[in-house]
C-alpha cells in the first residue's frame, strides 16, 4: 500500500529530507519521473539540487542525459533498485532535447541547391597493337565531372536576454548583418513562442517571474516615497 501511495501522490516529505542528507553528503539520488512529469514518465535521472519551494512549486532540480530541469515532488519517486528506466509499452521514447539556456538561437538553414550528378564520359584504349606498328593508336581514358553550384551561407538570428534586457542580432555566415539591439519583453516572448522546446519556455518563465517580482518591489519602494513626500508637503502648507 505503501509503495502505491507514493506512485501517486510523488516524493514524501520523509523522501525529500532523505535526498536532501544524500546532496548534502555529495550524493545525487536517483527519481524515476511520474505520469504527471508528461513524456518522460517512466526515465530515470538523478536529483542534483533542491531549491525554495515558496518561490516555484518546481522546485527538485532533476538530471536526466544532458538537461538539468526542476520539477515538482509530485512529479517524482524514488527509483526501485535494479530500475532500467524502460518506458511503458506504446509510449514514444523522448527526443533528446537541447539544454536550456538564458540565450537561444532561431537558425534558418539555407536550402540545399539541387544535387546534380557526376558526369562522366570516358574513352576506352583496346589492347595494344602488334610490335611491328600494325593498327591505329587510340586516345587515352579521360573523365569529366560536373561542379556543384554553391549554396548561400546560412542565415543565424540570436536572441539573448542578460542584464534585465532582450538582444537580437544576426548573421549570415561570417557576416554581421545585425549588430546586438535590444527589444521588447513582448517581442522577445513572441520569437520563444517559436521554439518547441519546455525547458526554454520554463527559463523564460522564471526570467519573467523574477522581473515581475523587482518591478513590484520597485513601485512599493517609490509609492512609498510617494506617500512621505505627499505628507510632508501636507505639512508645509498647514505651517504656511
Amino acid at each position: 500500500m505503501a509503495a502505491a501511495r507514493t506512485a501517486e501522490q510523488g516524493l514524501s516529505t520523509e523522501e525529500l529530507q532523505q535526498i536532501r542528507d544524500a546532496l548534502a553528503a555529495g550524493r545525487k539520488p536517483r527519481v524515476m519521473f511520474t505520469e504527471s512529469a508528461g513524456q518522460v514518465a517512466g526515465q530515470l535521472g538523478q536529483v542534483v539540487e533542491l531549491t525554495d519551494p515558496e518561490v516555484s512549486e518546481e522546485w527538485v532540480v532533476v538530471r536526466f542525459g544532458r538537461d538539468e530541469l526542476p520539477f515538482s515532488p509530485t512529479d517524482l519517486v524514488i527509483a526501485p533498485k535494479g530500475a532500467t528506466g524502460r518506458r511503458a509499452a506504446g509510449r514514444a521514447e523522448p527526443e533528446a532535447e537541447p539544454v536550456a539556456a538564458p540565450e537561444f538561437k532561431i537558425v534558418r538553414e539555407p536550402v540545399p541547391a539541387p544535387r546534380k550528378e557526376a558526369a562522366v564520359t570516358a574513352v576506352e584504349t583496346p589492347p595494344a597493337g602488334p610490335a611491328d606498328g600494325e593498327g591505329e593508336a587510340r586516345p587515352a581514358r579521360r573523365a569529366t565531372r560536373a561542379t556543384k553550384p554553391k549554396g548561400p551561407a546560412g542565415l543565424t538570428v540570436t536572441l539573448t536576454y542578460a542584464d534585465g534586457e532582450w538582444m537580437l542580432s544576426a548573421a549570415q555566415g561570417a557576416k554581421s548583418l545585425a549588430k546586438p539591439y535590444v527589444v521588447k519583453p513582448a517581442e522577445a516572448l513572441k520569437m520563444v513562442a517559436l521554439i518547441d522546446v519546455p525547458g526554454v519556455h520554463e527559463a523564460v518563465e522564471q526570467i519573467m517571474a523574477a522581473e515581475r517580482r523587482e518591478a513590484e518591489q520597485q513601485a512599493e519602494k517609490l509609492r512609498a516615497e510617494l506617500a512621505e513626500i505627499e505628507a510632508r508637503l501636507a505639512e508645509l502648507r498647514d505651517a504656511g
